[in-house]
């Protein structure tokens, strides 16, 4: 038996890499019949790197400023020309000093100081994975990184973050547009908000940052001023299209600098060659921390179900918790879901053991799936 394990991150417990050993390890990997082919996934968001490098990327270290300047130690995946950037692992939330929220001053220079590496390596396609930000700054660090000038009235550059955009007078984008012209600039994302509004980055994400009420109408004022004024000089407008608030609006800045949109859960795939592993299986278990509504779009399970449908491969899910009911993921290509909830009610067991505890639910996914043996024996 051949089973494709291609798992998101538990948040809060496992990694993706993580998740898919212990998922391994119950399933029995070794046996002389079962074989388990691991694939950890991502949707755009945290784990995109951690994806690449498991794909065959090759890790490359970089230094660069944190989301409120302090030096972060990370890296960024290069294969063949192409390198993988992502956000979260460069001034993503997870990386604020004491975990301290900064939703006025958090910036995203460190990912465009990435973005810059990757260049200078010599790579003309740079993937950027747009998720876990800590700023909503429309991407102003980005464009700040790669040369752009953002200018006060006096001519002084603005203070980094999304309030640094408040004094915002004069916009050249043309040193970084320069540094970029060579470049496939590749948006990996899993929402598609706009820049501003009520369904815009400082009012969806900007409270999961820190932001107040009074905090999201400056920032989202903001962002609609900054935009204007790149419109006026540049004649570019692009904070409506898809994906532009992704991150705190870093998604507007990669559009401004020539970058296309694609769902970050179908290029991870593409990067991990899925179809190369679906060849063939006979079952495929995805999941994450949480499969709920939010599973349902754009995020990685739905993904790997809808890759496994072009190869006829049966999926299953495994997850923390589980609030879609069965007709809703039979839907979207998932035969069943299996919670950690089905083994213990405690929520910080189910957290603090989630690996122990997967290795104690895969063996329940062979014991219902009778069929399988069956259709190998039609196979033959």
């Amino acid at each position: 038996m051949r089973i494709v394990v291609a798992v998101d991150k538990f948040k809060g417990s496992l990694t993706a890499a993580e998740a898919a050993e212990h998922l391994a390890r119950g399933l029995g990997d070794g046996r002389p019949d079962v074989e388990v082919v691991r694939v950890p996934v991502a949707d755009g968001g945290d784990g995109t790197l951690e994806a690449a490098l498991a794909a065959g990327f090759e890790r490359v270290p970089v230094r660069v400023s944190g989301p409120t300047g302090e030096p972060v130690d990370t890296a960024i995946a290069v294969r063949q020309g192409t390198a993988v950037v992502e956000l979260a692992a460069t001034c993503g939330l997870e990386l604020l000093p004491g975990g301290r929220l900064e939703p006025l001053t958090a910036s995203t220079l460190g990912a465009g100081q990435a973005i810059d590496a990757a260049i200078e390596s010599g790579c003309r396609t740079v993937i950027f994975g747009l998720g876990g930000s800590a700023s909503t700054d429309a991407g102003a660090g980005i464009l700040t990184a790669l040369g752009a000038r953002l200018l006060d009235a006096s001519g002084a550059e603005v203070p980094l973050g999304g309030a640094g955009l408040d004094e915002v007078a004069t916009v050249d984008l043309d040193p970084a547009l320069e540094r970029v012209r060579d470049v496939d600039l590749v948006l990996a994302s899993d929402v598609d908000n706009p820049l501003t509004g009520e369904h815009g980055a400082a009012a969806v994400y900007g409270p999961q940052k820190g932001a107040t009420e009074a905090d999201v109408a400056r920032l989202d004022a903001a962002l609609g001023r900054f935009a204007g004024l790149v419109r006026e000089s540049t004649g570019r407008d692009v904070a409506d299209e898809p994906g532009a608030g992704a991150a705190g609006g870093a998604g507007y800045a990669a559009y401004l600098l020539g970058g296309t949109f694609r769902q970050g859960i179908e290029l991870v795939l593409e990067l991990a060659r899925i179809d190369d592993h679906l060849a063939g299986a006979d079952l495929v278990i995805t999941g994450e921390g949480s499969l709920d509504e939010q599973s349902l779009h754009g995020k990685a399970p739905v993904g790997v179900a809808d890759a496994a449908a072009r190869h006829g491969v049966p999926v299953v899910a495994v997850a923390g918790r589980v609030t879609v009911d069965d007709d809703r993921l039979r839907a979207a290509g998932i035969e069943r879901a299996y919670a950690l909830t089905e083994l213990t009610d405690d929520q910080e067991e189910s957290m603090t053991r989630a690996g122990a505890l997967l290795e104690t639910l895969a063996p329940r996914i062979l014991a219902d799936r009778p069929e399988t043996e069956t259709r190998e024996q039609d196979r033959r």
